[in-house]
């Protein structure tokens, strides 16, 4: 899949023989969705009211800030969160039993969005293939809960939901428009017609749009995470930057509006490091970002420094999704 991303933000003869492909994913996603709108693939209704955080198109769109950002909406208004998402095994596969996330796991076992999730240590986090298993689970450990947040949740059916969030990457948007494997969407951009709110991360929201920054400047060592040091410290200094997220860009960007000069060494979303990847010997600092640090800190250096960022949004979605939530 990597290697026909190049093609999803433009057109080349490649799509020749992609076109077809998505028109038949098309078919495939239209006759899903009408199966479990019409009832007749089964879902599920929990006891608590359930809130979707997902995107339509391939790759990081900023999902997880915005989870954790509701979630803390959330915990202010008197409500007790807990939160599900996929998780995956060493193998890359999807986690098939439903587990709790502490934050001694390791990334290789539960997923680095989950564990930077349960790091947070804002309410719990479970994880599991089949969601409506897994949110029963968190209910049931977690009687207190009352509200469940399914992270990049938005294809998955099973789950019925009260509330539906669509995030799009400003600066991507939706690339060629087209259906995977031609283009990055996993659904055509007319699904967001049905969602509850949109959030746009990184660029211009129009009409009924929300816009979302992902604020930052302040950099824990990943070693010593009580060490906090501000973006101005590392000015000067050879630095470079690792960002194995879906948009690498925006971190580097980020980097550089705060005024750092890095060398840049991004890398596929989700990557799995080892060692050899952060051995940067002229690295006076290695900055990253909190998804990498979840995945590095096992062979981590004094060197390696994270910067934490949390999203900003209108409080307008907290007052939309509580309305929704809400008996």
């Amino acid at each position: 899949m990597e290697r026909l991303q190049h093609h999803w933000y433009r057109i080349t003869p490649l799509h020749l023989l992609l076109f077809p492909l998505s028109l038949f994913f098309g078919a495939l996603v239209f006759s899903r969705r009408l199966l479990y709108r019409s009832g007749i693939l089964a879902s599920v209704r929990l006891p608590a009211p359930v809130v979707i955080v997902g995107n339509i198109s391939v790759g990081g769109t900023g999902k997880t800030p915005l989870t954790l950002w509701l979630a803390q909406q959330l915990i202010e208004n008197g409500w007790h969160p807990g939160i599900v998402s996929r998780g995956y095994t060493k193998n890359g596969k999807r986690r098939k039993t439903a587990r709790e996330v502490s934050i001694d796991d390791a990334a290789d076992e539960v997923g680095d969005e989950p564990l930077l999730m349960a790091q947070r240590a804002l309410c719990p986090v479970w994880i599991g293939r089949d969601r409506p298993a897994a949110a029963s689970a968190l209910l049931q450990a977690h009687p207190e809960c009352d509200i469940i947040l399914s992270d990049d949740g938005l294809q998955h059916y099973r789950l019925q939901r009260d509330a539906e969030i669509v995030v799009v990457d400003g600066a991507r948007r939706f690339g060629n428009g087209l259906l995977l494997p031609a283009g990055p969407l996993r659904e055509p951009v007319s699904r967001m017609r049905h969602a509850d709110a949109i959030v746009i991360n990184g660029g211009d929201a129009q009409k009924h749009e929300f816009a979302m920054t992902l604020n930052g400047s302040l950099f824990y060592n990943l070693l010593n995470p009580g060490t906090i040091l501000p973006a101005g410290d590392f000015a000067g200094k050879n630095l470079h930057a690792i960002a194995g997220i879906g948009h690498p860009k925006r971190f580097f960007s980020h980097l550089e509006h705060l005024g750092l000069v890095v060398q840049q060494h991004a890398f596929p979303d989700h990557h799995r490091y080892a060692a050899d990847d952060i051995a940067l010997e002229d690295a006076e600092a290695i900055l990253m970002t909190e998804k990498d640090a979840v995945k590095c800190s096992r062979f981590a250096t004094e060197r390696c420094w994270v910067l934490r960022v949390d999203a900003q949004v209108s409080p307008a979605l907290t007052q939309l999704i509580l309305k929704k939530v809400t008996p």
